[in-house]
């Protein structure tokens, strides 16, 4: 993790982490359950996963103490209490997620409440994964905290699990990836460690997404992808987020909206309206993109069949303002100032 110290020093702290690389790296799981010493895991599968779960569940043999396959997108409270009962009745002692961020995300609820050791097994783009950040919802309001002992001890990366992605999820899971090298490449406390991370991680997905996209079971470019998401997972864990992550967090908190698809929208709009404020970042990205990053950016987003706007996505205009006044009454640090009536804008465009 990065942050501001007194006068101008930058401290740029690296989480511990074991990382797992590899077409069929999935199969190392068993052994690495044997590595923690666990004898009962909990495992825990997205419904899209549930193939490979079973698969996973065979392997594990009699170490699998339960499973639980319902984990639902931002992390609500009431699912994680009902987890954490399965848990508790199976006497679990450690704890495997397999699937994208919902799954992960509970896996890190569960852990932090138990000091449990987790594996991370994504099969997604967002790259939470390799994350000290833990998004919560309750009541409609989705809380952020960030602590080292969130973050999964071993991650597991098999291109292999990233093939069965339907096209729709591949681009807005690369896109949801691209946010974070993005917001960290105007960060307040970025630095050269993170900036490299981050401009490797953009130019991985923008120029590798356009022909995974055209040729989705080509493992090489799913390879890349997967790795760059874990480079951009990487920014979001030693940068501090700002705006874009600001809007996602309160609209989909609040309106229970889809996690890709909604970072996937937003970004563009949150380009347009920071890019002229934060010209180291606008550089980079137009190296890499070769002209302007919010056409290219803009784009992808508008290829994705499903829904591309906030309206589509079932977000009411009226509620477009008490969003807007909540991020502007307590901004994250971002390159622009994020008044009430600018962001208000900006998700009129978007909606």
């Amino acid at each position: 993790m990065s942050e501001r110290a007194t006068g101008q020093i930058t401290v740029h702290e690296t989480l511990p982490s074991r990382v797992l690389v590899g077409a069929g790296a999935r199969r190392a799981v068993p052994e690495e359950t044997e590595r923690l010493r666990s004898r009962r895991v909990l495992l825990i599968a997205s419904g899209s996963a549930r193939a490979v779960a079973d698969d996973l569940a065979g392997a594990l043999g009699p170490r699998l103490a339960g499973r639980f396959d319902r984990p639902v997108v931002h992390t609500p409270v009431a699912v994680t209490d009902e987890a954490l009962e399965l848990l508790r009745e199976v006497d679990a002692d450690s704890v495997v997620a397999l699937g994208g961020g919902s799954a992960i995300g509970l896996a890190k609820a569960l852990s932090v409440r138990t000091g449990l050791p987790q594996v991370a097994v994504p099969t997604t783009y967002a790259g939470s994964e390799v994350t000290p950040v833990l998004g919560e919802t309750k009541d409609g309001v989705k809380t952020t905290r960030r602590d080292p002992v969130i973050a999964p001890g071993t991650v597991v990366y098999d291109p292999e699990l990233t093939l069965g992605m339907p096209t729709g999820l591949t681009l807005t899971s690369a896109l949801n990836a691209l946010a974070h090298a993005v917001e960290a490449l105007w960060a307040p406390n970025a630095t050269a460690a993170s900036d490299a991370l981050a401009t490797e991680a953009a130019d991985g997905i923008l120029t590798t997404l356009p022909a995974v996209l055209a040729d989705p079971a080509r493992l090489s470019g799913r390879e890349r992808l997967q790795q760059s998401a874990w480079l951009a997972g990487l920014c979001l864990a030693q940068t501090r987020m700002g705006l874009h992550h600001q809007l996602a967090h309160a609209l989909g908190g609040t309106f229970e909206l889809p996690h890709a698809e909604l970072h996937a929208l937003l970004l563009p709009h949150v380009l347009a309206f920071n890019l002229p404020a934060a010209p180291k970042a606008a550089a980079r990205l137009a190296r890499i993109t070769g002209g302007d990053p919010v056409t290219v950016v803009a784009d992808l987003a508008r290829g994705h069949t499903g829904p591309t706007t906030l309206e589509a996505l079932g977000v009411p205009r009226d509620g477009l303002r008490a969003v807007a006044e909540r991020v502007a009454a307590q901004p994250y640090p971002n390159p622009r100032t994020p008044d009430a009536a600018a962001v208000t804008r900006l998700l009129e465009n978007a909606w």
